[in-house]
């Protein structure tokens, strides 16, 4: 089933500018379909109707009977439905997020959505027949099939939920109902989508209004943050609602699965061991006092202040060039960025700048943040953005571009082999962030154009690391207090503010309302626990920068075979060429140094 595949980052979004930004591009839908009435949709789905249909009557109750050639033809025509169902929901749900505010476009999507659930849920007996196969049966058909084996990975993920696997019946059922979650997560995105602000008389979307907490005027940053305070507040009962909602329909699942904790499906998904996600949290936490704690001090004496409110968290510096970046300088610099590190990396982001595969313009009803969506392995992945020209905007095109690289490569794959865990999923992306960082700071032209590009990385990296691990610890909560029973949205709010202080330090006083902020974050909606992924995939970007800037031999070569590897391997494999393993708790420490390693470089520049 569609779903924002990379939930919006947790970045500073942007709003309107006096400055012209150049022609932005928008997305060129038709390589999927090229309307919602072409003929080409209609066909696929009766294909895929009478796909699903031929694939059960064929299969099931007989998974135990095929040879190796048998069960190579079965997965292959899974994966083919798997395509066309993609392609479809592709289409539904990225015409949706440029406008979620349509309700033609919605509509369109849970139509779309309601029949493919209809059609595949017939096939739910095939991870449930696969997971009763014997170990040594399997292990037998792979060993008699080389094309069969390829598929040993996507095998082992099925096999890993079988300790939690209900009946086949109640497992149906289960998938029948998906579409009632869905349309609770609809729900917050329309609301957040259709939320308005008034900001000096002046109505706008949550996009525009974020943007002004980064503004360099500090009264417009405190007008802004209020309103974003009086606006959730007035909306937090329907934000209770659906967190409560969503937080209770996976505590029922996980229970009636038997799984031990709210997180342990998302580590099989991720494919991740808890104790190497402990690990990280913990290294985290035991860092915000050189982290967070440290920089945030820094910048508290940069500002002037005696104590620094939540709306100077992002501020701009003092020294800080406000100009905004047009498009065509954005696009040059990462281009240069990608193109320094290997011409085939500039090679495969070239598309998306010139064929539409680009969606960057903020527009009304348009979803916030920033995705990469790879859509089907037989298509292309498709970036939405909402580019105002902030630096941090040229940041996330770096980000966004880097997954659509590593989604164009994964992509030989095939469906069932190409899509990485979400811990994975980051790499690429965060490793274009700090290709794009580094060329920006070596054209640094004096000292403090170096301060603020270093400062303005350390943020980044505080809100990739430092906050979304604070998320996580917030999510562990929520759904922890969950199980005993309802929350109000004062019991939430407590629980934001639980974490809040203890990540970002002393140097923060809480102004009333900011304890409602939860509220618009998309991960605890669409992907709970989701945020640990942005940490691990910072922490081991980091660890394999410092190898690649130590010189290593062949280290794009690997990069490269790392990215095309897709799913297809286990964090383990992927990083041990490298000399890298994640599972080792000093591993973080590695990764986290990065990071005070800036600050020391920026506490020097102050003596």
């Amino acid at each position: 089933m569609f779903q924002l595949p990379f939930p919006v980052r947790d970045a500073n979004a942007s709003g309107a500018s006096e400055e012209p930004l150049g022609n932005l591009p928008d997305w060129n839908l038709d390589d999927l379909y090229v309307g919602q009435d072409a003929p080409e949709l209609s066909r696929d789905l009766e294909t895929l109707e009478r796909d699903c249909a031929s694939f059960a009557a064929d299969y099931e109750g007989k998974l135990n009977t095929l040879d190796a050639a048998g069960l190579l033809t079965c997965i292959q025509r899974q994966e083919k439905i798997n395509q066309i169902a993609g392609r479809i929901m592709s289409y539904a749900g990225l015409r949706y997020y440029q406008k979620t505010t349509d309700a033609e476009r919605a509509k369109f999507m849970s139509d779309c959505q309601e029949k493919i659930t209809n059609f595949t849920t017939p096939l739910v007996f095939f991870t449930l027949e696969l997971n009763r196969l014997e170990d040594d049966h399997l292990a037998g058909l792979l060993v008699q099939n080389v094309n069969l084996a390829r598929y040993k990975p996507v095998f082992d993920n099925i096999r890993a939920m079988k300790p939690y696997q209900l009946s086949d019946e109640l497992e149906k059922f289960l998938h029948d109902l998906g579409v009632v979650g869905d349309a609770w997560e609809r729900m917050f995105d329309e609301t957040i989508a259709g939320l308005e602000f008034d900001i000096d008389g002046e109505p706008l979307n949550i996009e525009a209004t974020l943007n002004f907490m980064t503004d360099p005027d500090r009264a417009k940053r405190e007008t802004a943050a209020r309103e974003l305070a009086n606006v959730f507040s007035n909306n937090i009962k329907t934000f209770a609602r659906v967190h409560n909602t969503q937080a209770k329909e996976k505590e029922i699942m996980d229970r009636w699965r038997g799984m031990p904790t709210a997180q342990t499906g998302r580590h099989l998904s991720n494919q991740v061991e808890p104790e190497v996600v402990e690990a990280l949290r913990n290294a985290v936490v035991a860092a915000y006092p050189k982290l967070s704690h440290r920089y945030y001090d820094l910048k508290r004496k940069w500002l002037g202040l005696e104590t620094m409110q939540v709306w100077d968290r992002n501020a701009p510096l003092p020294m800080d060039d406000p100009r905004i970046v047009g498009w065509e300088e954005a696009e040059k610099t990462v281009m240069d960025a990608y193109n320094a590190f290997d011409p085939r990396m500039g090679e495969i982001a070239k598309p998306f700048f010139k064929d539409g595969w680009i969606d960057a313009g903020v527009k009304p009803g348009k979803a916030p943040g920033a995705f990469a969506h790879p859509t089907v392995t037989n298509v292309h992945p498709y970036v939405m953005l909402n580019y105002l020209g902030k630096p941090r905007d040229v940041m996330t095109l770096a980000h966004e571009l880097g997954h659509g690289v590593h989604q164009v490569l994964a992509a030989e794959q095939g469906e069932m082999l190409s899509s990485t865990p979400l811990t994975l999923a980051e790499t690429a992306s965060v490793f274009g962030e700090m290709l794009t960082f580094r060329k920006m700071l070596d054209g640094a032209k004096d000292q403090a154009q170096r301060k603020v590009m270093l400062a303005g990385k350390v943020e980044d990296m505080i809100n990739t690391v430092v906050r979304q691990i604070a998320f996580y610890d917030f999510e562990c909560k929520l759904h922890e207090a969950r199980r005993g029973g309802e929350l109000t949205p004062e019991d939430i709010n407590a629980l934001w503010m639980s974490v809040q202080a203890e990540s970002l330090g002393p140097a923060f006083e809480f102004m009333d309302g900011y304890e409602t902020f939860w509220a618009y974050i998309p991960h605890f909606v669409h992907s709970p626990f989701y945020v640990y992924a942005y940490a691990f995939g910072d922490g081991l970007v980091n660890a394999l920068y410092s190898v690649y800037a130590d010189g290593a031999e062949g280290f794009e070569d690997k990069y490269f075979d790392m990215l095309k590897a897709g799913g297809s391997k286990h964090h383990k494999e992927l990083l041990a060429p490298f000399g890298l393993d994640a599972s080792d708790p000093k591993f973080w420490d590695k990764g986290l140094s990065m990071i005070s390693g800036f600050i020391d470089e920026l506490e020097a520049m102050e003596e």
